[in-house]
C-alpha cells in the first residue's frame, strides 16, 4: 500500500507532516501530491492540506484519511489501523 501526502510547495504544516512520516519509518511508501496542479484535489484539499490517504491497488473502497492536526502518537495509530507498520 501506497501512503500519499496531498501538500503543495511552500506548505510548512505538510513539511511537518512529512517529517512525522520519515520519523515513523515509512517515507518510502510516501508519494507527496501537490494539489495545485490539479483542479478536483484543490477543490477538495485547498484549505485542509496536509492530508494523508492510503491507496489500495486492490480495493474499490475508498480510502481512508488523516487530516491535519495530527501527531506522533496519532499517525502511528492510523498507520497501524491500516496495516502499515
Amino acid at each position: 500500500m501506497l501512503i500519499t501526502l496531498y501538500s503543495t510547495e511552500g506548505c510548512h504544516l505538510c513539511e511537518q507532516a512529512y517529517s512525522l512520516l520519515v520519523q515513523a519509518g515509512v517515507e518510502e511508501r510516501v508519494q507527496v501530491v501537490d494539489i495545485a496542479f490539479d483542479d478536483a484535489l484543490f477543490s477538495r484539499y485547498g484549505v485542509t492540506i496536509p492530508v494523508l490517504a492510503i491507496l489500495n491497488p486492490d480495493s474499490d473502497s475508498n480510502s481512508p484519511e488523516l487530516g491535519w492536526p495530527f501527531d506522533a502518537d496519532e499517525l502511528a495509530q492510523w498507520l497501524n489501523n491500516n496495516g502499515i507498520n
